[in-house]
């Protein structure tokens, strides 16, 4: 079977590094990279450390509006697929790059499978969560990484497409976790294991919020002040809309704020991390099966079995909250195994048994 992958943000680039391997084993498989991430330590570090093939189509689309970004992904992934003539295409996660990877297709009746279907934060402010919804009624083969997510697509009447696989993330994790134990990080930054709390910070509806934004720069602030060591490798973006706040000099006094970090660099740094805060849907994942304690900046998630399982809390943008939890916030739980193992595995064999 020929497979046009389609990626173009960091999560992405990790999914498709371990699922690869796999799938090359018995498919053809041709890269199609939007650079929706086009920052180097958000982007060709984890080509290099991963060791992911150079991209065989490399699009250059950058920033942009949603509707800006999403268009041009349309046109030049298309033009790709009509060169190409695949027999699958397959798309990660929920990004405008999935998105626009999904639609292409779709729109000239190439089949499409989602990696990470399913997930639901029920919050349609969210881009990502219009991108998950369409993505997921585009496409033909629906690959749930957990049981929750099956059961949302059976509420949409999406069950006959759906199978439950577990999250490539386990595999991705299992797989690097000894590679990222090498990195010198802990000891670049000078931080004692489970001394620290790592915080990231990116998406819109806190960073282009002022108020939220304000809120959450206030409460790492005063953390700093009350003596929790925070460090924040901070996203491009992010980084610059706070340049612009008067805020950011005492933030940069009270929090150890450093560059965006290559993928073993930050595996290890989360996973000797006390804690996390963070907006990211994947680091609410990854801290859950590293077994780090998440603190979530939103008012929802689609990750909801780690706010069940207890290893994760929502704060939103409340400031005293953030505070509160950020100090006392303790899972009392044992962990399940809701996120599975070997979907690589599954993926790939339920791709032959459908073979064209």
């Amino acid at each position: 079977m020929k497979i046009v992958s389609v990626i173009g943000a960091r999560p992405q680039f990790i999914k498709y590094a371990i699922l690869s391997r796999e799938l090359r084993m018995s498919h053809q498989d041709v890269l199609i990279h939007t650079g929706q991430h086009y920052d180097y330590n958000m982007n060709k570090v984890f080509f290099d450390e991963m060791g992911i093939p150079a991209p065989d189509y490399n699009l250059g689309i950058g920033s942009g509006t949603h509707a800006h970004q999403t268009a041009d992904m349309l046109k030049g992934i298309e033009d790709v697929l009509v060169k190409e003539k695949p027999d699958l295409v397959m798309v990660y996660g929920d990004t405008n790059s999935t998105l626009a990877g999904a639609l292409a297709a779709a729109k000239i009746h190439i089949k499409v499978a989602h990696v990470e279907a399913g997930l639901r934060s029920f919050d349609r402010a969210m881009p990502e969560e219009l991108n998950r919804i369409i993505t997921d009624h585009c496409s033909d083969y629906l690959f749930c990484p957990t049981q929750t997510a099956v059961n949302n697509l059976r509420n949409e009447g999406l069950a006959d497409k759906a199978l439950l696989t577990g999250d490539v993330m386990v595999d991705a994790l299992n797989h690097y976790k000894g590679v990222a134990e090498k990195s010198g990080i802990l000891e670049k930054l000078s931080l004692a294991e489970c001394s620290y709390t790592v915080v990231t910070l990116h998406r819109a509806s806190n960073t282009d919020v002022r108020e939220n934004m304000e809120n959450i720069a206030e409460a790492l602030i005063e953390l700093g002040g009350l003596g929790q060591n925070l460090v924040f490798p901070i996203h491009p973006r992010t980084e610059k809309l706070l340049w612009n706040s008067s805020i950011y000099s005492k933030l940069k006094s009270s929090v150890k704020i450093i560059e965006p970090l290559g993928y073993f660099d930050f595996l290890k740094l989360l996973n000797h991390a006390g804690k996390v805060l963070t907006d990211s849907g994947g680091i609410q994942k990854e801290a859950y099966i590293l077994k780090v304690p998440c603190i979530t900046l939103r008012e929802n998630t689609e990750w909801v079995e780690t706010v069940e399982e207890g290893w994760n809390v929502l704060a939103g943008t409340d400031k005293e909250r953030i505070i509160a939890l950020a100090r006392s916030f303790r899972p009392e739980n044992k962990q399940r195994d809701v996120f599975g193992n070997g979907a690589c595995r599954i993926i790939a064999a339920n791709l032959i048994s459908h073979q064209m």
